[in-house]
């Protein structure tokens, strides 16, 4: 029995930290912009892990918002061995404009200018949010139809990480055949909003180890996940 690569996202996190007053985060109109995991070994079904977050850039971006660059270490706590190295880009939409450097954004990794691979439909839940806030996503953004209102939503919007999870899945599907230790690394970058209910569907493209990939809502002609890339290794499974 294996843990499915991307539970990485969800383990040891410091949660949903830009409500606390003293950062001057306008926390109502922050999203997710990317995420991404590396694992270092085959991500274990029990035992404790350590997380270290820090925040690596703050760039300024004007009428963009700020966008803030973090990374998380998980470490296995007695011997202090490297499990898992996650990064991640918050969006802050209301917080740009106070003077910081704009440039030294990472380029998108790029979609091949081909027909897909494989491609993958999956129909999400209409209460796929509720079920996703149990993971300990807790931003009201994703149940309170008040904060999404406040935020530019017509309703609440699934968790990026679902979303992102979605996809993982679709990889694990297409190009793992369901082996988990096969996945050992995925970035994107969340291009638009899922609303609970969409289907989401999955591109990908093999060129060795690389896969590329990015996820859309058919019904609303909407790309929602871009610039994907993910590591397919031969299996490590023992």
């Amino acid at each position: 029995m294996l843990a499915l690569p991307t539970m990485a996202t969800v383990l040891a996190t410091p949660g949903f930290w830009h409500q606390d007053e003293s950062l001057g985060i306008t926390w109502e109109n922050v999203l997710h912009g990317e995420q991404g995991f590396e694992l270092h070994e085959v991500l274990p079904v029990e035992g404790a892990v350590i997380g270290t977050t820090k925040v690596l850039d703050i760039l300024d971006r004007g009428d963009k918002g700020a966008f803030i660059y973090s990374s998380n270490e998980l470490r296995e706590p007695s011997t202090g061995r490297k499990i898992a190295t996650l990064t991640s880009t918050e969006v802050c939409r209301s917080n740009g404009g106070f003077g910081g450097r704009a440039d030294g954004a990472p380029s998108p990794h790029p979609i091949p200018d081909r027909a897909p691979d494989a491609v993958w439909d999956y129909k999400t839940d209409k209460r796929a949010a509720l079920i996703y806030r149990l993971s300990g996503d807790d931003n009201s953004l994703h149940v309170d139809p008040e904060v999404a209102s406040v935020a530019g939503f017509e309703f609440p919007i699934l968790h990026g990480l679902c979303t992102f999870g979605v996809a993982g899945h679709a990889l694990l599907r297409e190009t793992c055949e369901y082996d988990p230790s096969r996945l050992t690394a995925m970035k994107v970058r969340f291009s638009a909003p899922v609303y609970p209910g969409d289907t989401i569907r999955t591109e990908m493209w093999r060129d060795g180890s690389t896969v590329s990939f990015r996820s859309s809502v058919p019904e609303r002609g909407v790309v929602v996940l871009n610039n994907g890339r993910a590591t397919v290794e031969p299996s490590r499974s023992t």
